[in-house]
């Protein structure tokens, strides 16, 4: 998949849904029912144990139905491993030179994380496809709003504190996509294997994101 088509699946899509479990053997009933619920972009973050095996794993059994994509990335060595087991596109909470540039290499989207004006800036200029606002937790969507006016050419993926209340608002401050994790995927769901209810979530995040662009 070149990176233009994968940049049109995530923007598509518009939630990125983040994945950290300590059990990787129900990974894959876990993005079954996101699927299910039809998101289609899934993060599979480093801190999952085994987290390239069940990357691998995942993309043998969906293939070209969901892109995959690997999380809390910190340097080209652990970026490159993902790429070769799979991985499309590359998240980091962090902005290193040396990432980007190796996805970039390989033609894979990547998303470095940033927070203040000057650090989102910087990434883009790098050659960031996407800069990861985090934490936005700790000052909303009107965050995104006020760095997209000076900046309205950067494509912002606000990440952390985002859940199905708060969404709409993210999108309508001008996110290009959202990076889900708690707010969709606790470890309840995962340890109880409330998958039903994981579906639910999923496809009434992918509504309330629609319904936001329609908005704007």
């Amino acid at each position: 998949m070149t990176k233009l088509k994968q940049m049109q699946k995530i923007e598509h899509s518009g939630v990125v849904a983040i994945i950290r479990a300590s059990n990787p053997s129900l990974l894959i009933e876990v993005v079954d029912a996101i699927k299910a619920g039809g998101i289609d972009i899934i993060e599979i973050t480093m801190t999952t144990p085994n987290a390239l095996g069940v990357l691998e794993e995942a993309v043998t059994k969906f293939g070209d139905g969901i892109l995959f994509g690997v999380g809390s990335v910190l340097d080209a060595e652990t970026a490159r491993i993902s790429i070769l087991s799979g991985a499309e596109f590359i998240v980091s909470p962090v902005t290193k030179p040396d990432v980007i540039e190796t996805c970039n290499r390989y033609g894979k989207v990547v998303m470095p994380g940033a927070f203040t004006p000057t650090e989102i800036l910087t990434a883009w200029e790098m050659g960031a496809d996407y800069v990861k606002v985090f934490p936005s937790s700790i000052v909303g969507a009107r965050h995104i709003k006020e760095i997209k006016a000076p900046l309205p050419q950067i494509q912002l993926v606000p990440t952390g504190g985002i859940t199905i209340d708060n969404a709409g608002e993210f999108i309508a401050a001008g996110s290009s996509a959202l990076g889900v994790g708690s707010g969709l995927i606790n470890q309840e769901i995962i340890t109880e294997r409330k998958f039903e209810t994981l579906t639910q979530n999923a496809s009434r995040l992918i509504q309330v994101v629609q319904e936001a662009r329609n908005l704007e």
